[in-house]
């Protein structure tokens, strides 16, 4: 039987994806801002919403896991691999992310979010 229930893991790989969803957000956002785009407005106005949405299942991420006594903490990081370790019931589950794999995931949760928001 493995440590960390199957029920549990998107919970927890929404605590690694969603900050980094969310921190591409509002570095588009501040592009947008200083751009020179003529109507900065619609753009903005996309990229609040969709972080109003990651910041939504984010709230909704970190209730469940504080409910059930899960933590996610980031360990070794080194240009191929990031390694968390997720700690549920006295457990700890060390697992090695891809660099290119964590990148590609945020982008296709990104790609979304803005969908989601009609952009």
């Amino acid at each position: 039987m493995p440590l960390i229930p199957a029920e549990a893991l998107p919970y927890f790989e929404n605590m690694i994806y969603l900050p980094m969803v969310l921190i591409i957000l509002e570095r588009d956002r501040q592009a947008f801002e200083k751009g020179p785009f003529k109507l900065k407005g619609p753009y903005v106005k996309r990229v609040d919403e969709a972080m109003k949405l990651v910041r939504a299942d984010l709230k909704e991420t970190t209730a469940y896991l504080r409910r059930h006594g899960m933590k996610v903490i980031r360990n070794k990081m080194d240009d191929t691999f990031t390694e968390y370790v997720f700690i549920h019931g006295g457990y700890e589950d060390s697992r090695r992310y891809l660099n290119v794999r964590l990148r590609n995931r945020t982008e296709e949760l990104l790609d979304s979010f803005l969908t989601r928001v009609g952009v």
